[in-house]
């Protein structure tokens, strides 16, 4: 949702001292303030609730320019490959102090704070104040966009809830997880969005249907049901990346960083399935065209260094170079073998790694290299490497140059901002992909791990 926000003004509130904000939410880029929810009328009224520059929730109004109540939690939130469910609950007519706002995540009452500066009795609450404008995404003013995905977005104008009207504990896994249709009253200015997809029409009943004010919102396949692969940003190489669209396109170095080798790694691995994804090149660097490289490697071979990272020279990495050349342990992009052909800006390489085989694959543009045919099981026709077995994989990317710039679609159905052109079949029925998934292959996410 980076520079994208939703926005709507609202009605006379139902009960402004109680209210109750419940979300689903994937973090995109941390270490800077991002708006959840939040209303701002001027510099001196204004309201939200937050993940902040430390990745702390917070939670943080002030009336006529003094804060009446600052929350903020000691536990920080930094995992960028699974979903949060929030809750903020808020009620001031409460007589015991600490009643009078609660914050849940994944079902559980944050205990430990760091702020725990209280609103008075009766205080009427900024963010369920009548006829002012609620901004999701971003602060009011212009500022603060959350860069991460929500779903299953409701607010309660009138009532304070608990975490578990929205959400219950799976008996068989111990997971928090949805209750997709909880029953509450919604009150005045309530709403629920986001249900299924990027719908801001409120299904509460209401009518509070939301616009979205500022960019584009993206419906993405990865839920707090099934969540998908992307790239993590905290191995310490990826650090020097510039990641955008949920950290799942590079766009060059951070701002100060030098040209050299770095690798980001995926945040799912498997040791066993078959499974499919794609890269699109949006940029790559007119003078050495070589030197990016995307493939897999295992859990036991990541590097984690900040420079001169190349996953590639690990004896059980696996890669395909920009050069057309497949590498396993090579220290050198130029020493590998050739495999296929070279590729450059705007081809799109799809990797199909089958673990149940111990076989990789690459195809460019929908054609795979070597003539491989990756339904060929143990045969392994035109497979690029025999992989080690009993082992985890993790998918990785290198590459040296900061124009060499790159989308990866695990399964949204996505390159960046961009659906894909022609959704290719997919017979698994998870994940959305530019060209054909190879038959007895799926995406790299919760549901596909469980197939």
């Amino acid at each position: 949702m980076a520079s994208t926000y939703l926005s709507r003004t609202l009605g006379t509130s139902t009960d402004e001292k109680k209210f109750t904000f419940s979300a689903w939410v994937k973090l995109g880029t941390l270490g800077s303030d991002q708006v959840l929810i939040g209303n701002y009328t001027n510099n001196d009224n204004k309201v939200s609730i937050m993940i902040d520059s430390n990745g702390k929730l917070k939670y943080y109004p002030q009336s006529g320019g003094a804060a009446y109540l600052d929350l903020s939690t000691n536990r920080r939130f930094r995992d960028v490959s699974g979903w949060y469910h929030i809750v903020i609950a808020a009620d001031t007519t409460q007589g015991t102090t600490s009643d009078r706002v609660k914050i849940y995540v994944n079902g559980v009452q944050e205990t430990s704070l760091a702020t725990t500066d209280y609103p008075g009795s009766n205080q009427v609450l900024e963010l369920n104040k009548s006829n002012t404008v609620m901004n999701i995404g971003r602060y009011g003013d212009n500022s603060k966009y959350f860069t991460g995905s929500m779903s299953h977005v409701h607010f309660v104008d009138g009532t304070a809830y608990p975490a578990s009207t929205f959400g219950s504990t799976d008996s068989t896994t111990g997971e928090w997880k949805i209750n997709t249709s909880p029953s509450v009253t919604y009150g005045t200015n309530g709403f629920f969005i986001l249900k299924d997809g990027n719908s801001v029409t409120d299904l509460s009943g209401q009518g509070n249907n939301y616009t979205v004010a500022g960019g584009t919102l993206t419906k993405t396949e990865d839920n707090p049901s099934n969540v998908f692969n992307i790239l993590n940003p905290l191995y310490l190489s990826a650090s020097k990346f510039n990641f955008i669209q949920g950290n799942l396109r590079s766009n060059g170095w951070s701002s100060g960083t030098s040209q050299t080798w770095r690798s980001i790694y995926g945040t799912l691995g498997a040791s066993s399935g078959k499974y499919y994804f794609e890269m699109k090149c949006d940029n790559m660097y007119s003078g050495d065209t070589g030197n990016i490289a995307l493939g897999i490697v295992s859990d036991d071979q990541v590097v984690q260094t900040a420079d001169n990272s190349k996953f590639f020279n690990g004896s059980t990495a696996y890669a395909y170079a920009g050069n057309g050349q497949k590498l396993n342990n090579d220290d050198s992009i130029a020493g590998g073998d050739s495999y296929g052909s070279s590729f450059t800006t705007n081809d799109i390489i799809s990797c199909a790694y089958d673990l149940d085989n111990g076989k990789i694959y690459w195809a460019k543009n929908g054609t795979w290299a070597n003539s491989g045919d990756p339904t060929s099981g143990s045969t392994g026709t035109g497979s690029a490497f025999n992989l080690t077995a009993n082992l985890t994989y993790l998918p990785a990317v290198a590459n040296y140059y900061d124009d060499d710039r790159w989308s990866f679609n695990f399964g949204n159905g996505y390159f960046g901002a961009t659906a894909v052109s022609s959704a290719g079949t997919n017979a698994s029925n998870n994940g959305i992909f530019e060209y054909d998934v190879p038959t007895g292959y799926t995406a790299l996410s919760t549901k596909g791990l469980n197939t």
